[in-house]
């Protein structure tokens, strides 16, 4: 895969949370940045549990919430890298149906006033979207519930990265997810065509060209695959 117009000037930050270096989630983020890596796109990972993320919001960092300054002082290097991407995906396991302890730290002290938004003030009595930056939004995980159970109970890990996180990106930002459900009972064969799923979402959010195959029975028809 070469790198077109779809991805020049691509800067993609991986924000990946999971424990064990040999996790079905670390396959994922492999498969991610190999697919990045293929596009030519600039590409920073972060990963929380190597790097001893502190998830804790802080009675400090509680009072000092809405001071930009000071916000964003204890966390720079990752206020410094959300605001150079242009793609953010996150990979994780979900854990009770939400991400893990320690990526919902992450999102609680790195999107915060200054950063991902701006509080209502006296002029202003709306709350002021500043991701706009991110076109790109791409979240993988993986479920131990299936996807019916998960549907049922709300999906909230979902909802909070493709609708609450969405709505601060650009207006007209891309966005895949993909999930392997009922983990518990994952085989081979299950994961490997999850793996070439991740790819293919891949693909759409980066923007590469769909390659044309020929629909069964009319020749003269192509259909679009990622």
């Amino acid at each position: 895969m070469q790198a077109n117009r779809a991805t020049s000037g691509m800067k993609a930050l991986i924000v990946y949370c999971h424990p064990s270096a040999t996790s079905f989630n670390h396959s994922v983020l492999e498969t991610v940045t190999d697919e990045l890596t293929q596009a030519g796109a600039e590409t920073r990972v972060i990963d929380l549990y190597a790097e001893r993320f502190q998830p804790s919001l802080t009675l400090e960092d509680w009072t000092d919430y809405e001071d930009t300054s000071c916000n964003t002082d204890r966390i720079g290097p990752h206020v410094e890298s959300l605001q150079w991407c242009n793609a953010l995906i996150f990979v994780y396991p979900t854990w009770w149906f939400g991400q893990p302890a320690m990526l919902k730290g992450w999102l609680d002290r790195v999107l915060v006033p200054g950063v991902a938004f701006t509080m209502p003030c006296e002029d202003n009595k709306r709350f002021g979207h500043t991701l706009k930056h991110i076109k790109h939004l791409g979240v993988f995980t993986t479920c131990g519930a299936s996807f019916w159970l998960t549907k049922l109970i709300g999906s909230p890990g979902k909802r909070i990265l493709m609708r609450g996180l969405r709505a601060l990106c650009h207006d007209r930002a891309r966005t895949v997810f993909a999930a392997h459900y009922r983990m518990d009972f994952s085989t081979s064969d299950s994961r490997t065509r999850h793996l070439a799923r991740v790819r293919k979402k891949m693909r759409k959010l980066i923007g590469q060209p769909t390659a044309a195959v020929p629909v069964a029975g009319y020749p003269n028809k192509v259909r679009q695959t990622a």
